[in-house]
């Protein structure tokens, strides 16, 4: 055996005649304090902090530690769960059963529901991931599947719920300890599908293991699930939803200003010429908005001028202003919509007072001086070649041939012009030679995409009369399938690259997928086969650059993978990952459905608006740009809300979703760039 311990001191009790006991327990502390103070105040100082830091490293390092065994117990609590245990459940926590009982549930992704939010239906989910039950007391924290298509990660608002779906079906919500008032002081944004910190920048990209493990989304169309309406008038009301929502940001924050800034409540200024509700005219009309058009119709008539002291850029006033002023008049016969299309048109003729005829990009509509930018003598192809359409229409309708005249010189000039390749053109023109600049540089994405665009619709524009239009987009189609068309190498999706010198760029901006509308278009038109062929490849190239993202929205930009063994198709920098709530992919696929009723493409759109909805729009009102598409709990708003998206993308959206095809039949109107429809000529103006 052991001997006994050994004892560093004595205890001695002693009693007085009172009977009070003492021991020397409080000379012992007393010991103690004296060493203390008996140490150097340096020596105290060094305990004293490595204690500081010891708590410091413990405070930090419990939340995780917590967090990660409470979420192992409470998977395993949830696998010894019984049917009695469930209906057990606290009230504020309820799961959601699929159709298979005995297999376990995926977590639906949930917004963080203000107090007017109302849970929406939640989508069947499609793996074996097992949910977390919740504890109490209850804050409402978003789970989110980062991977796997749009249409599995329903948002929670009520908004969004469309007749047919099943008002019964709840959501799994995960909650910690904490209140409202923890929200508060975080300044948290809640967003549909993500909680997004104020300010925040985007995260950093994921690591190339988390690339390899995430295998490519399947096909939103085949997982929409039985619950979820597909009819025409659920779709068509979902649309006119977004835009109300949209409009509502823009008029209590931006009225009368060229773009809302959702976020921080405000507007932002760019010629000062009301851009978004100029943009929305038409598209009010083609919704059925009486009250909102009425509204703007008076802002037009009281508040707009041109005759400010202002340079603005001819090309986006000539699609979105002039564009939208002209589609109005066609739509609603209002002579004041002319009369306005008028006074800018002159106001813009300045900028084709130089010494090639090729048009300055800036006029001053004030002044009536033009200039190029500061840093160059050049202009853009594009916007040199995709303004005809507007001027054309406003020369037939005033009778004054002078708008036609000088867009058509500039055509006549372009037809003519060396330094072409098969058709495809430079960049860039210079406005005092009239010259292709930077040459060698070839794409059908920015500063060159709408020129072939307009080149097959001023064709359709004059009754297919104008032989040189034909031409030239005969010959760019055949440039572009020689030099630019690619496949990938995993998934064989065909895109359309860039050319650089003779080098080939895997690179295509979501700018190009205008393409196989304008392809399919003409194939409509008479023009060959193969046409219509290729459209049906790139478009579901443009619907995949949607479906690999885990927002289920594209990016600005995607590169594409040449190689099989890369792995995945679309590849995403993380300069490239915003999204503007662009257009180009829903007009292409409302161009698709008109020609070919094939309702995937519908399917398709749908989608598209529901990722809109989930991680773009903002509770009070409007809807934001974001920054990062392959990040759903932080898309990172850009606090901008571009005026195409209710100009164009919601426009396209409603047309895609509507069974009338004389709803603006396109054997009766082209679409100028900007979405702004105007009739095909029924005689050729002189």
């Amino acid at each position: 055996m052991y001997p006994p311990a050994r004892k560093d001191f004595i205890s001695l009790t002693l009693s007085d005649p009172h009977g009070h006991n003492y021991n020397n327990g409080k000379h012992r502390r007393q010991s103690c304090w004296r060493k203390w103070k008996q140490l150097s105040r340096l020596q105290r100082s060094l305990i004293l902090l490595l204690l500081a830091l010891l708590l410091i490293v413990g405070l930090l390092s419990y939340p995780s530690i917590s967090q990660q065994w409470g979420g192992a117990s409470d998977r395993d609590d949830w696998l010894e769960l019984t049917d009695r245990e469930l209906n057990a459940a606290p009230p504020a926590v309820k799961p959601v059963l699929g159709l298979d009982a005995a297999k376990a549930l995926a977590p639906m992704p949930v917004p963080h529901l203000g107090p007017a939010d109302v849970p929406d239906t939640v989508a069947e989910p499609k793996g074996p991931i097992i949910p977390i039950l919740a504890k109490p007391p209850i804050k409402k924290k978003t789970i989110t599947n980062k991977r796997g298509p749009p249409s599995t990660k329903k948002d929670g608002n009520a908004s969004d719920v469309v007749a047919g779906e099943n008002p019964e079906q709840v959501v799994v919500h995960e909650e910690e300890e904490g209140g409202e008032d923890e929200d508060k002081e975080k300044k948290i944004v809640s967003w549909r599908g993500a909680m997004i910190e104020a300010e925040q920048a985007t995260e950093p990209p994921p690591s190339a293991a988390e690339k390899d493990a995430a295998a490519p989304p399947a096909d939103p169309a085949a997982t929409v699930p039985p619950e979820v309406s597909t009819g025409k008038v659920d779709r068509l009301e979902a649309v006119r939803d977004a835009f109300r929502h949209a409009w509502k940001g823009y008029k209590d924050h931006a009225w009368g200003h060229d773009e809302l800034k959702p976020i921080s409540k405000s507007f932002g200024e760019w010629f000062g010429l009301g851009l978004t509700l100029i943009d929305s005219l038409d598209t009010m009309w083609i919704l059925g908005l009486k009250e909102e058009f009425e509204e703007a119709k008076n802002w037009v008539e009281k508040e707009l001028t041109f005759n400010k002291n202002v340079d603005v850029n001819l090309f986006e006033t000539t699609i979105r202003v002039l564009g939208g002023l002209l589609s109005t008049y066609h739509l609603s016969g209002d002579q004041l919509f002319l009369d306005k299309a008028k006074d800018l048109g002159s106001r813009l003729m300045p900028a084709f007072k130089t010494p090639s005829k090729i048009p300055f990009s800036d006029v001053n509509i004030g002044k009536g001086t033009a200039h190029p930018p500061r840093w160059t003598s050049d202009s853009t192809l594009a916007e040199v070649t995709s303004i005809q359409l507007e001027f054309r229409e406003l020369s037939r309708l005033t009778q004054e041939p002078q708008y036609q005249e000088v867009v058509d010189e500039v055509m006549k000039l372009v037809h003519k012009l060396p330094g072409k390749h098969d058709g495809l053109v430079p960049m860039f023109i210079n406005t005092n030679s009239g010259q292709f600049s930077h040459k060698g540089v070839f794409t059908l994405g920015a500063r060159a995409d709408s020129y072939y665009e307009y080149l097959l619709k001023q064709w359709l524009q004059g009754e297919k009369t104008e032989d040189d239009l034909l031409e030239d987009y005969l010959q760019a189609v055949e440039g572009v399938k020689k030099h630019l068309v690619k496949q990938t190498g995993p998934g064989r999706l065909t895109f359309v690259g860039e050319l650089s010198h003779g080098r080939f760029n895997a690179k295509m901006d979501h700018l190009v997928c205008f393409l196989p509308g304008t392809l399919a278009l003409g194939a409509h038109n008479g023009l060959p086969g193969d046409h219509m062929d290729l459209a049906v490849q790139l478009i579901e190239t443009c619907h995949q650059m949607y479906t690999q993202m885990e927002t289920g929205l594209s990016p600005e930009i995607a590169h594409f993978s040449l190689q099989a063994s890369d792995g995945r198709d679309v590849v995403v920098k993380p300069a490239d990952r915003h999204n503007l709530l662009r257009p180009e992919t829903v007009e292409s696929l409302f161009y698709m459905y008109r020609f070919t009723n094939d309702t995937k493409y519908r399917d398709w759109g749908w989608d598209i608006l529901q990722s809109f909805n989930k991680y773009t729009k903002v509770p009070d009102g409007g809807y934001t740009s974001i920054n990062n598409v392959r990040d759903p709990l932080n898309p990172g708003p850009r606090d901008k809300m571009e005026s195409f998206f209710l100009g164009e993308t919601l426009k396209y959206l409603y047309l895609l979703f509507s069974d009338d095809p004389e709803l603006l039949s396109l054997d009766k109107y082209i679409f100028n760039t900007e979405a702004h429809p105007l009739p095909i000529w029924r005689s050729t103006p002189k």
